[in-house]
């Protein structure tokens, strides 16, 4: 046996690319209604707080030279900053949403109604889906959530819109009803070597979708429970700057030993209604990034 102590394995070097993303600026945030464990509406919400902290956000963005559309908020539709559920973009195609809960449902129009505006070719939807909350584009394959929102039957007719591998992930835990709320995408476009990391919650989801998470993903951050609890996970990367929830301080760690850089913010008012860094963040795909397929 060898005496030579092991040296500890450096971090890989991790590439910031410029990410293209469309946001809303919560004008009519509050939580009037209940469709989730997160929201109480007998209590007070503070809408210009809710502003505030997401222009926060909207300022960390600036600052990593994003490229940053912005919808227009609509009376009566207090969870449109929550822009990531209004659809999915990728190879010039956005298949927009179709929400379960009706106080959400006229959000699926609006966004399909900026998707066209923006040159996007629309691909309206047959199924119940929620957009980038339960889609998630990992290297080139979509990871596609069920369970509370999106129908199983949307990740087939995501795979006929996209022609791309769709794996469905199942959640079984109520208070993490998206996928974006379970794992973050580390790396939205692949290293070196061809592979993306991400991190997640493994009690949110059900064995058999563990087992392929632990297959395909074996060098994944595992998160907290108590940062998860805190939508810690809900966190947006351009591969080397990681934007997370600012009390997630376990999940810090664990970035900076990736070799990643967490940048914290706090949303605390909009995680009054369920969302977090990734809940305000649609990622736009543009054609011509690493992740886009000619088609």
């Amino acid at each position: 046996m060898s005496n030579t102590a092991t040296e500890p394995q450096a971090a890989p070097a991790r590439v910031a690319t410029k990410r293209t993303i469309l946001m809303c600026k919560p004008t009519h945030y509050t939580v009037s209604y209940r469709i989730n464990p997160w929201m109480h509406p007998e209590e007070p919400t503070d809408t210009s707080k809710a502003v505030e902290q997401w222009q926060s956000l909207v300022d960390v963005y600036e600052q990593l030279g994003f490229d940053i559309s912005y919808i227009e908020p609509i009376e009566g539709l207090p969870d449109m900053v929550y822009a990531a559920n209004g659809g999915f973009v990728l190879d010039g195609v956005a298949y927009g949403a179709k929400f379960q809960y009706p106080e959400r449902q006229p959000e699926g129009p609006a966004y399909m109604d900026w998707f066209r505006s923006a040159g996007l070719t629309v691909a309206e939807p047959r199924e119940t889906n929620e957009g980038e909350g339960d889609f998630l584009l990992i290297g080139d394959t979509i990871f596609a959530g069920t369970g509370f929102r999106s129908d199983s039957t949307s990740h087939e007719e995501l795979a006929e819109i996209y022609g791309r591998e769709v794996v469905t992930l199942k959640l079984i835990n109520p208070s993490f009803y998206h996928l974006d709320t379970a794992i973050a995408v580390l790396d939205p476009e692949p290293d070196a070597s061809g592979r993306s990391n991400i991190a997640y919650l493994e009690s949110a989801f059900d064995e058999p979708s563990l087992a392929i998470l632990r297959e395909r993903f074996p060098d994944a951050i595992i998160a907290t429970e108590e940062d998860a609890a805190i939508l810690g996970l809900n966190s947006y990367s351009d591969g080397y700057n990681v934007v997370i929830a600012s009390r997630a301080v376990r999940f810090a760690e664990q970035l900076r030993e990736k070799g990643y850089n967490p940048i914290g913010v706090d949303l605390s008012e909009l995680l009054l209604g369920g969302g977090g860094v990734k809940c305000c963040t649609l990622d736009l795909h543009p054609v011509g990034t690493g992740t886009s397929v000619a088609r």
